[in-house]
């Protein structure tokens, strides 16, 4: 759980790594492992056709990519599996429905009460249906890591080429700017900073509705995981400013808006994708981390920190009830990992494994 909180917020840190091999080579296509302009024309592909050959080869991220989808198809579809499992995330069926828990409130039936009615067992207290719990955490997990992510991508993508372009006075500030944010201990400043953030959305006595709360969150973390990205993109461009084809275009006039997005952004596309897809997971688990720790998602919305940090209370009495949530994060966090991996060698070979 530590090193998700250290790399969420900053998700591009462990991508600066990953994408440096990948940026170098972003004007000069390398085919299969070779680079250079002929193995193109030989090959007659072009270098997102030979980036998915390449993807397509690894048998690692195929299965990855298998289990992310799935794991994408579950989260959205979480209301019609509810609906045909015929149970929902909020009843507490231990409390309404006898025998089910003993009056401590742990289930009656052995390992958390997984039965042929509840899949995953029940809630020790509430009584609870953890399937649905797991299935609504989900969407909850993924809904926050990924708008989180869309923004700091188009936060980073805007100052991180922008500045590297123009240089100057802007450039200096923005160093100036982000190596003050990298300086700050992240975590500290999320539980400082969300309860701000909810004084300003929510008055006083007044109860946190689910988009106060999901938008709290995308925030804290979109306002320091732009930096890293941004550094990245800044350091390419103010190489490829240099380069023949921007200076062409300068030299016949393009305006500078054109030459960011007709000339320096198609040759960003492979650093941003990697980013994205290690930033992913690590969002993922900063939000169970802060839900965790009481300052992310309140009852009773649905989330996977919620229900680590409940389980681990019960641990010694029940088990089972943290051996859920805690495995579905493995799981979801190390196949997205394994994505991030595969793309980054699919885009350049010299990085592969």
């Amino acid at each position: 759980m530590s090193k998700g909180i250290d790399s969420g917020p900053a998700a591009g840190t462990a991508a600066a790594g990953a994408v440096a091999a990948a940026t170098a080579g972003a004007a000069t296509v390398a085919v299969d492992g070779r680079p250079g302009g002929a193995g193109v024309a030989a090959a007659g592909l072009s270098p997102g056709a030979l980036a998915l050959r390449r993807f397509r080869r690894d048998r690692v991220g195929m299965f990855s990519l298998g289990v992310v989808l799935f794991f994408l198809l579950v989260s959205f579809g979480a209301p019609l599996i509810a609906r045909l499992y015929g149970k929902d995330p909020n009843t507490h069926y231990g409390q309404r429905i006898p025998g089910l828990l003993t009056p401590t409130g742990a289930p009656v039936l052995p390992n958390g009460g997984v039965s042929g009615e509840f899949w995953f067992g029940l809630e020790p207290g509430l009584g609870r249906d953890v399937f649905t719990q797991l299935l609504y955490g989900m969407r909850t997990s993924l809904v926050i890591a990924f708008a989180a992510v869309l923004l700091t991508t188009v936060i980073g993508m805007v100052v991180g080429v922008t500045v590297g372009y123009l240089s100057g006075l802007s450039d200096r500030l923005f160093v100036l700017v982000s190596n003050t944010l990298l300086a700050f201990p992240t975590l500290l400043l999320f539980i400082a900073m969300t309860p701000v953030i909810d004084s300003r959305l929510v008055e006083p006595g007044e109860e946190k509705s689910a988009l106060v709360q999901f938008g709290t969150l995308i925030l804290v973390l979109a306002a320091f995981g732009w930096v890293t990205l941004a550094l990245l993109l800044r350091t390419l461009v103010r190489s490829l400013r240099e380069r023949e084809f921007v200076q062409a275009a300068r030299a016949m006039g393009a305006s500078r808006t054109r030459i960011i997005f007709r000339e320096l952004l198609p040759n960003l596309w492979a650093p941003i994708i990697i980013h994205v897809t290690l930033a992913v997971p690590a969002y993922v688990t900063t939000e169970a981390a802060l839900s965790f720790l009481g300052v992310g998602i309140l009852e009773p919305i649905p989330d996977w920190g919620r229900m680590i940090n409940r389980g681990a209370q019960l641990f010694y009495s029940v088990p089972t009830y943290m051996f859920w949530p805690g495995v579905t994060i493995l799981v979801f966090v190390l196949a997205f990992n394994l994505l991030g991996d595969a793309v980054r060698d699919a885009l350049d070979p010299r990085t592969g494994r």
